[in-house]
């Protein structure tokens, strides 16, 4: 029985979970090569040769061997009845997420059928209480006064909902470059797990915990060069598990504003989907239309390699989980870590452009 040590549960969750995806990962690759089911080439994407992107199927399967294995440990034995079906909900509303996300690997579903697909299985989540239910207000705003607001039914429904499509699509936009929306997910995973801790919800931080263990091991083999995509059933998988996570974990324990902490956490998959939906509009195109707008693309045109521009990303979402475990009253420690890797953003930025004026000064020299 683990139940009475939750450290233990969330090491044994994430180093079980890494194992098992970089076990089960190859065998995946081996069968998608072998039934031809792979992602082509194009002038758009950043890969040259035929690549299976069916590594989703990794990301789940060590996903649920680690909490598999912690559930017959005890792990989750303690939960109250309201808990156990909001973690059991979560990990099913997943799952679903991942089969809406592999058809479209398998099949190439149109855009409108995949929307309409998440936005029934969150409606089905929020109706078994995976739901934003209240707004916590520090201080008094727009004549409301401070503490809880009870969030109408229709309007709980529909922050749960967009809450939920919004970070799951996100995600997955963010999955351009190889190791990229892995690492990120896996760096937002271990922010919620250790806010989750700090506001005494070990229950989603078990799940956080598995979940950035699967990201780890898949990273085994999706950092760059990449052997293996993750696939649309696997960027959905991740996103809507943060998503969901973030709602039974850290916003159940906040006194202050609800869903401020995982919404710094995933800030930067969230800006850069609003950034380029924005953009896509501004020019009378479709939100859904293939482009070349998102922050990696950006970053590559501004003369940053692959893997310059993945860790940069990397360090980008550490920092800003940093700041969100230093406003969750976590030790003072991470307040350094935010400092540290802010300096180290600044000077990686700082070499980049000078080496770009040495390069044009040169240039101009010649």
């Amino acid at each position: 029985m683990i139940s009475s040590r939750p450290d233990l549960a969330a090491v044994l969750a994430f180093g079980i979970a890494a194992l098992s995806t970089a076990l089960v990962v190859p065998t995946v690759r081996q069968a998608g090569l072998r039934w031809g089911l792979t992602d082509q080439p194009d002038s758009r994407k950043q890969h040259t040769t035929p690549m299976v992107r069916l590594g989703g199927v990794g990301i789940v399967a060590g996903f649920v061997i680690a909490l598999a294995l912690i559930w017959g440990l005890g792990g989750f034995v303690a939960l109250s009845s309201q808990r156990d079906s909001q973690i059991w909900t979560t990990i099913a509303g997943a799952l679903c997420f991942f089969v809406i996300g592999l058809a479209d690997d398998l099949f190439a579903l149109p855009p409108l059928p995949r929307l309409a697909g998440q936005v029934l299985v969150a409606m089905a989540v929020w109706s078994q209480g995976v739901q934003i239910g209240a707004i916590d207000l520090p201080v008094h705003l727009f004549g409301a006064p401070a503490g809880a607001i009870e969030l109408p039914a229709g309007l709980s429904l529909l922050a749960t909902v967009i809450w939920l499509v919004g970070i799951t699509n996100a995600i997955n936009w963010l999955d351009g470059l190889d190791g990229l929306a892995a690492g990120v997910s896996g760096i937002a995973a271990v922010g919620l797990l250790s806010v989750s801790y700090s506001l005494n919800q070990p229950a989603p931080g078990l799940l956080a915990a598995a979940l950035a263990g699967s990201c780890l091991g898949f990273l085994r083999h999706n950092f760059n060069p990449a052997r293996i995509f993750m696939g649309d059933g696997g960027s959905y998988f991740l996103g809507f598990a943060l998503a969901s996570i973030s709602i039974v974990g850290p916003a159940k324990g906040l006194t202050t504003v609800s869903l401020l902490l995982p919404l710094l956490i995933l800030s930067l998959p969230l800006a850069d989907m609003s950034a380029v939906i924005m953009g896509r509009l501004s020019q009378g195109r479709s939100p859904f239309y293939p482009d070349r707008r998102h922050l990696h693309h950006r970053l590559l045109r501004a003369g940053f390699s692959h893997r310059r521009t993945v860790v940069l990303i990397y360090a980008f979402t550490q920092w800003l989980a940093a700041l969100a475990l230093v406003l969750a009253n976590a030790e003072l420690r991470f307040l350094w870590l935010a400092l540290a890797t802010a300096v180290l953003i600044v000077v990686v930025i700082a070499a980049r452009r000078s080496l770009n004026l040495e390069q044009q000064q040169a240039g101009d020299g010649g």
